[in-house]
């Protein structure tokens, strides 16, 4: 079946000496994995690595036979070149890390076209703006919405988050944040993308970020912390 959709790039990984296995993150089928063919040969070689960079937006036509293998290409463009986020370390650390977050935490070939809408969204507001040190985290409690573990904030004002059952108790218990950690989670789910930047220090976003990725765990199987994320840790200290 020919598709013409717009796809998110999760990842790339080089096979053999010329090619590539591209996983996608599509409009109109969810996850796809694409076979590309020669991309590190011919005269256009960094154009086509360019198309695969972590979170680039593409616009694609493609031909899905549907039979869990891998798909393939016909036509290739970039739907809106970044203007800042492959050539800024914060932000090319960023997309990096949260693409190996949402390799883990996406597996279905189904689409979930309020899931990509998010985040083309979300892409094309962090290339256009530079407070960005929140914008990880923001990005990542707000996925939760679209993989159905958002947290239950109808007694947001309770005292510690419960992360199994995902909400707000007045009880302490084995999987309870402290009342510090519930301070800093509520504090951000009250954040928006353009929120005042300076709402958390570094020690307090590392905290954050483990309380994001323990969620994560908490909720998804077989989910495991990005190989990147000391990485981010690092630029971000």
């Amino acid at each position: 079946m020919l598709v013409k959709t717009k796809a998110i790039v999760i990842s790339s990984l080089k096979f053999q000496e010329k090619s590539l296995i591209v996983k996608c993150f599509t409009h109109s089928s969810g996850l796809k994995s694409y076979f590309v063919r020669n991309a590190f040969s011919g005269r256009k070689v960094n154009q086509k690595i360019a198309y695969f960079q972590p979170l680039s937006i593409l616009e694609i036509e493609a031909v899905h036979k549907n039979k869990g293998t891998l798909e393939n290409f016909k036509e290739i463009k970039l739907s809106t070149p970044f203007q800042t986020i492959h050539s800024d370390i914060y932000k090319s650390t960023m997309v990096l890390f949260l693409s190996e977050v949402l390799y883990h935490s996406i597996h279905e070939e189904e689409k979930n076209e309020p899931l990509f809408d998010f985040l083309e969204t979300a892409l094309l507001w962090l290339d256009h703006h530079d407070e960005i040190a929140n914008f990880h985290l923001i990005l990542l409690l707000e996925v939760t919405k679209y993989l159905g573990f958002y947290p239950d904030i109808l007694n947001i004002d309770m005292p510690f988050f419960e992360m199994r059952e995902g909400n707000f108790t007045p009880f302490i218990g084995v999987d309870t944040l402290t009342e510090h950690q519930t301070s800093l989670f509520r504090k951000l789910i009250n954040l928006k993308f353009d929120n005042n930047e300076k709402v958390f220090h570094v020690l307090e976003r590392q905290i954050i970020l483990k309380i994001l990725m323990d969620y994560y765990r908490f909720h998804l199987d077989g989910f495991r912390n990005p190989k990147s994320l000391e990485v981010l840790k690092e630029v971000f200290s």
